[in-house]
């Protein structure tokens, strides 16, 4: 039988953590990568019997990284502490990895906004590969490099996105300095293209393309907040450079 290793990221998510545990508990192991909790968090999953690895955080790609030299499963499923796996993705998980069709998978993530799930404002991010030479790289938003097919799976990740409007602006802002200071670092520069036409894209993609019109002011909210956290990346690149962060 082909086995599964989960990993979780986590920093101080004691109100999150055991139902994300519970709901991959079909997995043969599951690795919790902590940053040092002060809240429970890692008390709690050694109690529901994870493997907790400590680790100071640096980027999000170094503590994946580290965590997946510790896995001893054939697949990996990558899983944040807000993010849950349902009983029909359980059962859709477990049939891709016994099949030979594809060596990865996207998995569906509507958000969470404003107490109800964005459907029009999906992302499919590639979270479920074969345990073979992969890796992440980039400091923020990383991304996962594995080699062969990837396929994409029909039911959705319930993923409780963000905890309140403040919430998402700060994340919004948390990653911008991630994305700026290494846009920077690849001798980008910002220019008014980047500056108007980026933000006004974003937003029209989200909202147009997309579709989150549909999804009504959730939606309109979801899709200004992406376009602000685009101007917020390029104007803290111009801080950036005059010495003022």
């Amino acid at each position: 039988m082909t086995k599964l290793t989960a990993i979780i990221p986590t920093y101080n998510e004691i109100d999150y953590i055991e139902d994300a545990i519970r709901s991959i508990e079909f997995a043969d192991e599951i690795i919790v990568i902590d940053s040092f909790s002060t809240d429970g968090t890692k008390e709690k999953a050694v109690e529901l019997g994870c493997k907790v690895l400590d680790r100071k955080f640096d980027n999000f790609s170094n503590q994946k990284n580290h965590a997946i030299s510790f896995a001893t499963g054939d697949w990996i499923l990558f899983l944040d502490a807000d993010e849950r796996i349902s009983k029909k993705l359980q059962i859709e998980i477990q049939e891709a990895i016994n099949s030979s069709k594809y060596n990865s998978y996207k998995l569906k993530f509507p958000h969470f906004y404003m107490n109800r799930f964005l459907y029009h404002s999906e992302s499919k991010v590639l979270r479920l590969v074969k345990n073979n030479g992969v890796y992440f790289e980039g400091a923020v938003h990383e991304k996962l490099k594995t080699t062969g097919k990837t396929g994409v799976l029909d039911n959705f990740v319930i993923h409780y996105t963000y905890k309140g409007l403040l919430h998402y602006i700060n994340k919004k802002d948390s990653y911008a300095w991630f994305q700026a200071q290494m846009s920077l670092e690849k001798n980008k520069k910002v220019n008014l293209f980047l500056l108007i036409f980026k933000p006004f894209y974003r937003f029209f993609h989200s909202y147009i393309i997309k579709r989150g019109f549909l999804d009504g002011i959730p939606g309109l909210a979801v899709a200004t907040i992406n376009s602000y956290g685009v101007f917020s990346r390029y104007a803290k690149m111009i801080l950036i450079e005059k010495g003022l962060k």
